[in-house]
């Protein structure tokens, strides 16, 4: 049986990034490697590099994200970006979206162990909760499928102006063009590659800005967000 690859110790700019919960951010890579590869969460090679590659490189997208918005991190599976993002903004209110029952029980243990109040644990896909949670301002997502799918269960999720962040690799900019004609019919009105994380993270993190209009996910997803809040209130008043 292979051994369990050991968690290096944190990189100074983990405590530059972290600040006063540098604790917690040690405490939650502590997790990922020990629960969160028990668990089938994370990878046992992804250990030796949690700090660099995870933590520190979902930390920054908060150079990316105004002030005192709502945000929903769509897929967070071991909860990244959300945490790391949560941990070093508490200004943000966080939903951790995730469909796996496996993963939402490792989020809310986490989050209750970090005592992180601002952040809320919703099992379900992208498309099921549309209509049931509230539109936000934010919706992040890393790792979770292509550009053009990820818009179609992102974007509708967003109130009216609200953007898109969604952590991606070199190819970040071939995602974009190739999903230009989807993006637009979702409402999408100005796209953008940022690069975050200077002085933090080499190479940069590669962050795909998408922004949109009135209509989040177009006509298609404002009918559907209509009807579910129907059925809402129709519950509510049973």
């Amino acid at each position: 049986m292979t051994e369990a690859a050991e968690l290096p110790p944190a990189p100074e700019q983990a405590r530059e990034v972290f600040g006063e919960r540098f604790a917690d951010a040690v405490r939650y890579a502590e997790l990922l490697a020990e629960t969160g590869v028990q668990r089938g969460l994370i990878g046992p090679r992804e250990v030796p590099r949690l700090w660099e590659r995870h933590l520190l490189n979902c930390a920054v997208l908060s150079e990316a994200v105004p002030e005192g918005v709502t945000v929903c991190d769509v897929g967070s599976g071991a909860g990244l970006p959300g945490i790391p993002l949560a941990l070093v903004r508490d200004d943000l209110n966080i939903t951790l979206l995730e469909p796996l029952l496996r993963r939402t029980n490792f989020l809310t243990e986490v989050v209750e162990l970090l005592g992180l109040d601002h952040v809320t644990v919703v099992r379900g896909r992208a498309e099921e909760v549309l209509g049931k949670l509230p539109p936000v301002h934010v919706v992040t997502a890393r790792a979770v499928a292509p550009l053009d799918r990820l818009a179609t269960w992102g974007i509708p999720l967003l109130r009216p102006y609200g953007e898109m962040l969604a952590l991606k690799g070199d190819t970040a900019e071939e995602e974009l063009k190739a999903a230009a004609t989807a993006l637009s019919k979702l409402g999408a009105v100005e796209t953008s590659i940022l690069h975050v994380g200077e002085g933090v993270v080499d190479p940069l993190s590669t962050v795909v800005r998408v922004e949109v209009g009135e209509s989040p996910g177009g006509v298609r997803f404002a009918a559907k967000r209509a009807k579910a809040a129907r059925t809402g209130r129709v519950r509510r008043r049973r």
